[in-house]
């Protein structure tokens, strides 16, 4: 896990990271509480977990997807 992006890249993706983490809290607060239904629960549950995932790639200053090979815009 070294470090594979710069400082932009960085701060985007801890932008959308809490963004994501934002948006996902308040659907699990508002509709997977409320709908009980499958879907609103892995939703959030997702956009969560993406926006975590994304927060710890800005601390850390590495992307799983150039880690994989792919070469992304920033």
């Amino acid at each position: 896990m070294t470090c594979n992006i710069d400082a932009k890249g960085r701060l985007l993706r801890l932008i959308y990271g809490i963004v994501f983490l934002i948006a996902g809290v308040a659907l699990l607060a508002f509709w997977a509480v409320s709908a009980q239904t499958f879907v609103s629960w892995i939703v959030s549950i997702g956009l969560i977990a993406g926006g975590a995932f994304a927060i710890f790639e800005a601390c850390s200053g590495w992307c799983v997807v150039r880690a994989m090979g792919f070469k992304t815009p920033m």
